[in-house]
C-alpha cells in the first residue's frame, strides 16, 4: 500500500522527526543507556589495558595481572548487560504505552503556525573578496646630486698655475657630477617605472575584485529574494488552506488529517505508517494504520551474563506475554489513531472514521504486496468523544 502525504503534511512529519529525535536525546531512559553505554565501554578499555599490562609483566607479577584482567573482564561485561537490559526495558516501555504518548498532547494543528513568519538569511561572506589589495608603496627616490664646483685657489698659489690646475678641477667635478646626476636620473626613473607599473597591476587586480565583490553581493540579494518569495509563496498556499478548510473544500480536509496524522510520532521499536482517504459527501474519513510484524518487537525479557561461559545470554519472553504485548500494542494505535483525529478536528468536518489497523506483507499465494487487517473499527465522533481514554483497556 502506498502511503501519501500532502506537501504541508510531508514538511510537518519531517519537522516532527527532528523534534522526536531531540526529545529522544534529552529523554531520561536515553541518558540512561547512554550513561550504561559508556560504563561498558570504560570497562572494556580497562580490561584491555589489563591485558596488555599482563602480557608485559615478570612472571610473580603475572598472576595477579591476570587475576585483575580477569575481574576487568567481568565488569565490563557486567557493564554491557546492564546496557543492553536498560535499552530493552526503554523499547518495551515505549511499546507498552503508544496510547499514552498522545493522550497528554492537544492534536489540534493550528495551521497558522506552518506560516513562515521571518526568512533566515545566511550571512553573506565574502571572503577574500573584501579585502583590498594592499597599496603599492612610492619609491624611496635618492637624493639629488648637486654640482658642487671646486674652489678657485687664491694669492701666491694662483700665481704658480693654480688657475689651470682649478681648471681641470672644475671638469672633473662637472664630469663626475653628470655621471652621478645621469646615473641618479636612470635609477629614479627605473624606480618610477616599476612603481606605475605596480600600480596598473594593482588597479587591475583591484577592479576585477570589485567586479566579482558586486556579482557575489547580487548573487547573494538573488538568492536572499529568492528565499523571501518562496516564503511568501508558501504562506500563501498556508492561507490558501486554511480558507478552504473553513468552506468545506474536501482536498484541504483530507490535507489538514495529514498533517495531524504527520504529527503521530511513534517510537523507532514500533513505527507505523498512515494512509487516509476523506469523503465530503458522508463525512467519513477512511483511515489505515500499518503496524510492524509480530516478529520485529523485541521477543528478549532480559540479558544476562554467564561467567563459566563468558557469555551474554538472552531469556525469551514466554509466547503468551509477547503475544499479549503485540495485541495490546496493536489496540493502542486503533484507539490512539481515533482520538488524535477527533481531537484535532475541533471543526467537527470528520463525523465518523472507518479504521483497520493491520500489518503490510508478501502474500506467499499470490507473491504481491498486501494488508492483513488485525483490527477493524468505525467510530462516530459523539461516541467515541463520551470516552474516558485515560481509563479505558484499550
Amino acid at each position: 500500500m502506498g502511503k501519501r502525504r500532502g506537501f504541508f503534511a510531508e514538511m510537518n512529519y519531517q519537522a516532527q522527526q527532528a523534534e522526536k529525535r531531540r526529545r529522544q536525546q534529552q529523554a531520561a531512559a536515553h541518558r540512561a543507556h547512554l550513561a550504561a553505554q559508556r560504563q561498558a565501554e570504560r570497562a572494556m578499555k580497562a580490561y584491555e589495558r589489563a591485558q596488555v599490562a599482563a602480557a608485559k609483566s615478570s612472571a610473580a607479577e603475572k598472576k595477579a595481572a591476570e587475576r585483575e584482567a580477569a575481574r576487568l573482564r567481568v565488569e565490563s561485561r557486567l557493564a554491557e548487560v546492564e546496557s543492553m537490559n536498560t535499552d530493552l526495558a526503554s523499547d518495551l516501555a515505549d511499546i507498552d504505552s503508544l496510547l499514552a504518548w498522545t493522550l497528554g498532547i492537544d492534536d489540534y494543528v493550528n495551521l497558522e503556525s506552518l506560516k513562515i513568519s521571518e526568512v533566515e538569511h545566511p550571512p553573506f561572506k565574502p571572503g577574500g573578496l573584501a579585502v583590498p589589495a594592499p597599496k603599492v608603496a612610492e619609491p624611496n627616490y635618492a637624493p639629488e646630486p648637486v654640482y658642487q664646483e671646486p674652489t678657485a685657489p687664491s694669492g701666491f698659489s694662483a700665481m704658480l698655475g693654480g688657475k689651470k690646475r682649478h681648471q681641470q678641477a672644475i671638469e672633473g667635478a662637472r664630469a663626475a657630477f653628470e655621471n652621478a646626476h645621469g646615473y641618479w636620473e636612470r635609477t629614479r626613473d627605473a624606480l618610477h617605472n616599476s612603481y606605475v607599473k605596480e600600480v596598473a597591476q594593482r588597479e587591475k587586480l583591484e577592479a576585477k575584485r570589485v567586479a566579482e565583490l558586486s556579482a557575489a553581493e547580487e548573487k547573494y540579494k538573488q538568492e536572499c529574494e529568492k528565499r523571501e518569495a518562496e516564503a511568501s509563496a508558501h504562506n500563501a498556499e498556508v492561507t490558501k488552506l486554511i480558507n478552504d478548510l473553513a468552506f468545506d473544500v474536501e482536498s484541504a480536509i483530507q490535507e489538514y488529517v495529514g498533517i495531524v496524522l504527520s504529527n503521530s510520532i511513534y517510537p523507532e521499536v514500533f513505527p507505523v505508517e498512515h494512509d487516509h482517504a476523506f469523503n465530503l459527501a458522508s463525512r467519513e474519513l477512511t483511515l489505515t494504520v500499518s503496524v510492524p510484524e509480530p516478529s520485529t518487537i523485541p521477543s528478549v525479557k532480559g540479558y544476562r551474563y554467564v561467567k563459566a561461559k563468558d557469555e551474554i545470554a538472552s531469556t525469551d519472553l514466554p509466547v503468551r506475554e509477547k503475544k499479549e504485548r503485540y495485541a495490546n500494542a496493536v489496540w493502542q494505535v486503533a484507539v490512539r489513531s481515533l482520538h488524535e483525529v477527533f481531537e484535532a478536528d475541533r471543526a467537527g468536518k470528520v463525523h465518523s472514521v472507518a479504521l483497520t489497523v493491520g500489518v503490510d506483507t508478501i502474500d506467499p499465494a499470490t507473491g504481491r504486496p498486501t494488508t492483513v487487517p488485525l483490527v477493524i473499527v468505525a467510530a462516530d465522533r459523539e461516541t467515541f468523544n463520551s470516552f474516558d481514554l485515560a481509563k479505558v483497556v484499550p
